[in-house]
């Protein structure tokens, strides 16, 4: 494959993403469900060819990685902090980590059943299939009243990084003991301590930057911290998130000595071009992780009736689980936000991070592929059904 070649697919790729996402902006079809589609079929079309590939999934955790960083810091730059939102925060705090706690009970009596390993390796691989993707759940979000975007927006990231504080915790600790609990009050305590430097360093590094190339430079500090945070299995996500919610609520804190070091007059426009570099990357990024997840699927497992009744399992786990907690911390009717529960990146990001001594046959990458598909479906038909029931009431 010549270089020329290589060239004109990822362009294609992108193209093709771009369309996508202007044909959800109107079916209101995830752009993630067109592009997995799209990646098993070139799938079909490199096998029916006999093209010679390499193995993308040596890949696919890094660019998923870099893709949630920047999906996540896209929506926090977009969230203005005010004190009449505590309760929609605090609601969606708690809606995230009870459906969340109780998802990962459900399926893993799930899993216990699928497979008879012991409950730790159970909760192990429940895990992924239990957090909210926000790489899904955001975009998807962007058609919804402000209220209930503020919403989604708050409870998949908060989703995403209780989830990734639960598996960190889970595959770090064999047993549940007070040391173990010790350890995760003290990596929490820790992330948010570099969290807080992180913020006021970054927003100090953007206002004296002279440089006409800086904000790579700020999004390359950002994915090194989370690197850095990640290695020792701290919860850098919540450093994502607080930071992205810092810099654009910034200019709202009165403190004269804090204003005179670190508000400056571009502020406002400089935010405008990182949130504009972190979408544009984000979306780049989101394109080739999904291509590249639905091409190096095996669809022909797909037609085992057991795998495809344990996931219908899964999938009415989930949203019955939502549906009952979403009532109960959420003011107002709970639709469409209920079928706003999508599976992707983070899950597979997640699984892909499961040691090898706790991954296991029956719960596979053809497993998690069509829990990410199904439940992208179901996003799909109750946003379209929830809209015309909406526009029907309107009339």
């Amino acid at each position: 494959m010549t270089t020329y070649t290589i060239l004109i697919i990822l362009s294609g790729l992108v193209i093709f993403s771009y369309l996508f996402d202007l044909v959800s902006s109107r079916t209101k079809i995830p752009s993630v469900l067109l592009l997995l589609l799209l990646g098993i079929g070139l799938r079909f079309l490199v096998d029916s060819l006999k093209i010679q590939t390499f193995n993308f999934l040596s890949i696919l955790p890094t660019l998923g990685t870099v893709g949630l960083i920047l999906i996540v810091f896209e929506g926090s730059l977009e969230l203005k902090y005010d004190r009449n939102k505590n309760k929609l925060i605090r609601s969606a705090f708690l809606s995230a980590l009870t459906i969340l706690l109780g998802t990962i009970t459900v399926i893993t009596l799930i899993v216990y059943q699928i497979t008879h390993h012991n409950l730790y390796t159970c909760i192990a691989n429940a895990i992924p299939f239990s957090v909210i993707s926000s790489a899904i759940a955001i975009p998807s979000a962007a058609a919804l009243n402000k209220s209930d975007k503020e919403f989604v927006i708050y409870e998949s990231s908060f989703s995403d990084i209780l989830g990734i504080i639960i598996f960190n915790f889970a595959i770090t600790n064999h047993s549940i003991t007070p040391s173990a609990f010790i350890g995760l009050g003290l990596s929490t305590f820790l992330i948010i301590l570099l969290s807080a430097i992180a913020c006021v360093v970054l927003l100090y590094i953007m206002g004296k930057l002279v440089h006409h190339i800086k904000f790579f430079l700020i999004i390359s500090i950002l994915i090194l911290v989370y690197a850095i945070g990640q290695s020792y299995h701290l919860s850098s996500l919540v450093l994502i998130l607080s930071t992205g919610l810092f810099l654009n609520n910034a200019d709202t804190i009165q403190n004269m000595w804090f204003r005179s070091v670190f508000i400056y007059k571009n502020l406002t426009n400089d935010l405008s071009q990182l949130y504009q570099l972190s979408a544009e990357s984000a979306f780049i990024l989101r394109t080739f992780f999904f291509v590249i997840f639905g091409f190096t699927m095996n669809i022909g497992e797909l037609n085992n009736k057991l795998i495809l009744a344990n996931g219908f399992f899964i999938l009415i786990s989930i949203y019955l689980i939502r549906v009952f907690f979403l009532k109960v911390f959420k003011n107002g009717s709970v639709s469409p936000i209920l079928f706003i529960a999508p599976r992707g990146l983070i899950s597979i990001l997640l699984y892909f991070n499961l040691p090898a001594s706790l991954k296991v046959i029956e719960v596979g990458p053809s497993f998690l592929f069509l829990v990410v598909l199904g439940s992208s479906i179901v996003m799909t038909l109750g946003i379209t059904l929830s809209k015309r029931k909406t526009e029907e009431i309107t009339v």
